[in-house]
């Protein structure tokens, strides 16, 4: 009697709902914050220079504000002060974004104020308003929206407003911005390179195809692809080995062969170094058409001739070698100091797999670099 399982089976839809949990799980991720790629001492740095340029700012327009009851310090600050520390080479924290930010979102923010169509309207046309100034402006700065907003929620109908705490704090955080970022080695402002190569202009049509805003500049994301290109040829050439760029077609032949039968191997297979193997196969020497002229009485008639000298005679016996799994950047030296041209790959037992040359190494090298560059 056949035996009956009473576990269940897998109904029909139980694919679509993988899918379907599978596509929950994947839209969870997105809110998942992705890590920061900074170090410690990083971290230490935008920290400390945060709080240096708040605390020097607040100190120094409280002092100028003395007794009078108008507001020193606004919030938004804050959040500039997050951009101006934390990311100094984003457009969005550069000096003219911070102060033309800031503060033509206040004067806009007040000028919304003069409509009175309630706060709640006010708030949306202020906001709207700010960011399509600063657009035009080219000085788009989040926090500038925060000082629209808080124009708006405060009833602030003065325009003195935008100049006094709002200009003069943006200013005084711009400066001590520029002096801890230098201090500590980070570039600010940043300044974008005066000429644009062609890879620029590739970029820019990228950029153009992407429309969105971006918070890095140009020229960094420029470096960064570079650099990320660099590391990728780096690697790619650290895991080159032998193997991967030797000859496999090779001709070997016998130390016991007469020249007449091992010279028109040189032209008919367009070759310019030939393996001597014994015969047991193992590598004894290499030769090339430079052994056979420096062999004595040799001539085009006596090595179409038969017998005569053999190979083995002409051939070179100390021959550099390599083994199949040698790194491409061991190789480079050899070639560049020892005056090799050819170096025969063997195996462990000394039998010839194959032929490494120069013009291999260089197509290997050209091959890695035309990957990393940028076009040009």
């Amino acid at each position: 009697m056949p035996h009956r399982s009473n576990s269940p089976r897998p109904g029909p839809g139980s694919a679509g709902l993988a899918g379907w949990r599978t596509a929950c799980l994947a839209w969870l991720s997105a809110f998942l914050p992705a890590p920061l790629a900074i170090d410690g001492r990083e971290r230490l740095r935008v920290v400390a220079g945060a709080s240096l340029g708040i605390g020097l700012t607040a100190w120094l327009c409280h002092a100028l504000a003395g007794a009078q009851p108008s507001p020193w310090l606004v919030a938004p600050l804050g959040a500039s002060a997050v951009l101006v520390f934390a990311v100094p080479g984003s457009p969005l924290a550069q000096p003219w974004a911070v102060i033309g930010g800031n503060t033509v979102s206040a004067l806009v923010a007040v000028l919304c104020m003069q409509l009175q169509v309630g706060p709640v309207w006010t708030a949306a046309l202020a906001l709207g308003a700010a960011i399509a100034a600063m657009m035009a402006l080219r000085c788009l700065h989040p926090p500038g929206g925060a000082c629209a907003l808080l124009v708006v929620l405060n009833g602030i109908s003065d325009p003195a407003f935008a100049l006094q705490p709002v200009l003069l704090n943006s200013v005084l955080l711009v400066l001590c911005g520029m002096v801890y970022n230098q201090a500590t080695k980070r570039p600010y402002p940043h300044r974008a390179a005066a000429a644009v190569p062609a890879a620029d202009l590739d970029l820019d049509q990228v950029l153009a195809r992407y429309n969105q805003v971006l918070d890095i500049s140009r020229d960094e994301l420029r470096a960064l692809i570079e650099d990320t290109q660099l590391q990728g040829y780096q690697r790619r050439l650290a895991d080159l080995r032998a193997r991967d760029i030797m000859s496999t077609h090779i001709i070997t032949v016998a130390r016991s062969w007469p020249l007449a039968q091992a010279w028109p191997l040189f032209r008919q297979h367009k070759i310019k170094a030939m393996p001597v193997v014994d015969a047991q196969g193992e590598l004894v020497g290499i030769v090339t058409p430079a052994d056979f002229l420096r062999s004595p009485g040799f001539d085009a008639a006596a090595a179409l001739a038969p017998g005569g000298l053999q190979v083995g005679q002409i051939m070179t016996r100390s021959v550099r070698v390599v083994s199949a799994d040698r790194h491409l950047a061991e190789l480079i030296p050899v070639f560049a100091s020892s005056g090799h041209h050819h170096l025969p790959v063997i195996d462990a037992q000394h039998r010839p797999l194959g032929m490494v040359t120069q013009s291999d190494v260089v197509a290997a090298l050209s091959g890695s670099l035309l990957r990393a560059a940028p076009p040009t």
